[in-house]
């Protein structure tokens, strides 16, 4: 049977949820002295990200898809985010994930976008913008010395920029003009879900696990789903390491008769640093 890695990676919260909580009844003597302990946390992330979905015009006025029209690879971006822990169960966050992607590529059929058609055998090239920037509060409803589980609230606001164009050429004998088909987004979200940090060993903060699962059904407008799942290691008492898998977004937000229609979904492995003050 096939699981999709989104799957796993909400499944791997589960067992973190639960783990944490089968630790509770242990920690309970423990409560003032957490392994866990900062005001402020940077976290950067190098974000290996493969972008699928597909974007609709206007007035259903056409679409692309990024996989079977552009054939988007993965690449490389960053994904950063500040806690500020101010005070033991409490804190506010920001967070951003920028998008930046040109491909070049021949049109294999033909794609009408934003009143733009653009005809097989064309060299045309399709970019996709997508800033995300998060502001929230977390409260931590159990914190122990080994972790605690919380509940997040933030809301999410994407500016997404979809292009196609073609410079003016000539294929098979018939002369094109140049043509640039260009649709965006700008979209609040609110969403929230649970969070989780587990210390696997009793007595000591080098090795630990977190997750996340943070989303929002928005009934006839779209929904919304994003998850990360890390194994960390503490360096020092200031810096650590960290690895894992991030579903970043995948949202569907469903064409009107005056807005873009936006199926996207962007996900892979993430490795960075962990800075704790």
């Amino acid at each position: 049977m096939f699981i999709s890695k989104g799957t796993l990676a909400v499944r791997l919260l589960y067992l973190i949820l639960f783990g944490l909580i089968a630790a509770v009844p242990q920690l309970r003597a423990a409560d003032n002295q957490d392994f866990d302990t900062y005001t402020v946390r940077v976290d950067a992330f190098w974000f290996n990200a493969r972008p699928a979905g597909v974007f609709h015009g206007t007035r259903g006025d056409g679409s692309f898809n990024l996989q079977q029209d552009i054939h988007f690879n993965t690449y490389t971006t960053f994904t950063g985010s500040v806690d500020w822990k101010f005070t033991r169960k409490n804190h506010l966050l920001f967070g951003i994930t920028p998008f930046d992607r040109t491909k070049h590529f021949v049109v294999n059929r033909p794609i009408t976008f934003q009143g733009q058609t653009f005809n097989i055998g064309l060299a045309a090239s399709g970019e996709l913008q997508t800033n995300a920037y998060a502001f929230g509060y977390q409260y931590d409803i159990i914190r122990r010395k080994r972790g605690h589980i919380g509940i997040r609230a933030q809301i999410d606001l994407f500016d997404v920029v979809g292009t196609v164009s073609s410079s003016a050429q000539v294929t098979n004998g018939t002369f094109h003009v140049s043509q640039r088909a260009r649709g965006s987004l700008r979209a609040p979200l609110p969403i929230a879900g649970p969070v989780a940090r587990l210390y696997l060993l009793s007595d000591s903060d080098r090795l630990y696990v977190t997750g996340q699962v943070l989303g929002m059904y928005f009934f006839g407008y779209g929904n919304f789903l994003s998850t990360i799942d890390t194994l960390g290691l503490t360096v020092t008492k200031h810096f650590g390491i960290r690895g894992g898998y991030q579903l970043a977004q995948r949202f569907n937000i469903n064409s009107k008769s005056n807005r873009i229609g936006l199926n996207l979904t962007q996900k892979g492995p993430v490795a960075g640093l962990e800075f704790s003050f």
